[in-house]
């Protein structure tokens, strides 16, 4: 049976999203300089659209980003003018030339400045709006870099709503840095150096900060540990090697002796993570579907699904029950 095509609409008010975006075809096509100015750009782009960056992991030819996304507050004119000069730290000519022209007219409202200021304030706090920046600024990057044109990316990214919880943001946040995990690359996202997790322990403040906000904003040294206790079942001061196993196998454990451990469960590739549209607890779930319902005036026959028995799940749930893959 197909599974209802729905489409959450974007959340009022705080709010937290996993994104993913795919090179075209799948393609392995960035290398680690490639990978280093994504990452730059995510950083930059973050900052300008007021949204932080939780974690991400940059891969050969995709990339995660966990966005958190804070309740809309007016942005001084100051504020803007400094994002802007964020976005474009080396502007050209014109661009000096233009930026002068805004500046004085913001100082008595023109009409210029008027115009300048709804556009910008078009662009902040909005996911979509920070997924196009980055792609967009990106792929002119890339393709002028590598003396190619065309497309760089498959399609849209896709997107999870993920409730603002700290529980449900770490074990999202967990199953992103374990990426380069999965793929075989290291056994530890700390030496993976295009991640947030990696990013944090080398000493970045601003990675730092996402992971701290994973935790209820603890001190550093404890949000690591807790964070570390999502990544291997255990703390800052040591590692618990967690089995990697295909789904297929996990699914034939589960069955003979019962659930594993969290951190085994993230090691294995969950399109719950990725394909669930919303994560959350039942009720955030269900909460988003009304929403949903009352918007577009469908009535589906969905509702909260609860993901499969294979670890302690809490009470996690996603909207879409995912059919298995033979």
């Amino acid at each position: 049976m197909r599974q209802p095509r729905i489409k959450i609409p974007a959340a009022e008010g705080e709010a937290a999203y996993h994104c993913i975006s795919r090179t075209v075809n799948g393609e392995w096509l960035f290398e680690d300089v490639d990978k280093e100015v994504l990452r730059r750009q995510l950083w930059q782009v973050a900052d300008y659209c007021g949204v932080q960056v939780a974690t991400y992991t940059i891969m050969s030819n995709h990339f995660h980003v966990l966005l958190h996304v804070p309740r809309k507050t007016p942005v001084s004119d100051t504020e803007l003018l400094r994002r802007y000069k964020i976005l474009y730290p080396k502007p050209t000519r014109y661009q000096s030339a233009r930026l002068a022209v805004i500046e004085t007219e913001l100082a008595h409202n023109g009409p210029e400045a008027v115009a300048w200021r709804q556009r910008q304030l078009a662009l902040m706090g909005d996911v979509s709006q920070f997924m196009k920046l980055v792609k967009q600024r990106f792929s002119i990057w890339f393709n002028k870099s590598h003396g190619r044109f065309g497309t760089l990316w498959a399609e849209r990214f896709k997107s999870v709503l993920v409730e603002t919880a700290p529980q449900v943001r770490r074990t999202m946040a967990a199953y992103i840095d374990l990426n380069c995990v999965r793929a075989g690359l290291v056994t530890d996202p700390k030496d993976y150096r295009f991640c947030g997790y990696a990013e944090a322990v080398a000493g970045s403040a601003v990675a730092q900060e996402g992971i701290r906000s994973l935790t209820g904003g603890r001190a550093w040294d404890e949000a690591q540990a807790d964070y570390r206790e999502v990544l291997f079942a255990t703390g800052v001061g040591g590692r618990e090697e967690a089995a990697q196993l295909p789904v297929t196998e996990l699914q034939r454990v589960v069955e003979e002796r019962g659930q594993l451990p969290l951190a085994t469960v993230l090691r294995c590739r969950l399109r719950y993570f990725i394909d669930g549209a919303v994560l959350g607890s039942r009720a955030f779930v269900e909460l988003q579907l009304a929403k949903c319902r009352q918007k577009t005036c469908r009535r589906t026959h969905t509702g909260p699904r609860v993901l499969p028995a294979w670890t302690e799940w809490g009470d996690l749930a996603t909207l879409r029950g995912l059919r298995r893959r033979a």
